[in-house]
């Protein structure tokens, strides 16, 4: 894996986490327990901090960065999907965030929400607990999602991340 210190900003990644030989970790990046971070995944905290919490999945080719004034935080079991970006918004617990979405700068993400696939949330946006976000910009659909909706999925990833930690081998 490609993990950068810039200056004095460290990433500091869980011994439990695992992290792609292909994903890039640049700066201020914290990584929870038995989070996942896949193949050409980027997260950069040049400026600010990125928090990943426990048993959260950052998939192939998302974007996770910051501001000069943003961190940007995902939460307890969240799934962020393939090629997603997420600059300088906040992810609660237990959220899913669809593949090829962008959520920007203020943005908050409530717990147990939905951004559908290749959604945009605007800035400043706040997707209410157990709400769906979906299309360009984003519509707010309220209440539409049970507690856990992606539990099942976080749980596949930490389980598919012991999977890669013990059974990933190069062979070229």
């Amino acid at each position: 894996m490609a993990v950068y210190a810039l200056g004095d900003r460290v990433p500091e990644i869980d011994e439990s986490a695992y992290v792609s030989p292909e994903a890039t970790i640049i700066g201020s990046v914290v990584i929870g327990p038995r989070s996942t971070i896949w193949p050409h995944a980027v997260l950069r905290a040049d400026d600010n901090y990125i928090r990943v919490g426990e048993g959260s999945s950052i998939q192939d080719g998302a974007v996770v960065h910051v501001t000069g004034e943003l961190e940007t935080v995902v939460g307890d079991f969240c799934t962020v999907g393939h090629l997603a970006h997420l600059e300088g918004c906040t992810v609660r617990d237990h959220s899913l965030i669809g593949s090829g979405s962008v959520v920007l700068h203020e943005a908050v993400i409530g717990p147990h929400a939905l951004v559908g696939g290749a959604a945009m949330v605007p800035g400043g946006v706040e997707v209410p607990p157990h709400a769906m976000a979906l299309g360009v910009p984003a519509r707010i659909l309220a209440d539409r999602l049970p507690d856990h909706h992606s539990r099942e999925g976080a749980d596949s990833y930490i389980e598919r991340g012991e999977r890669f930690r013990n059974e990933l081998r190069r062979l070229d």
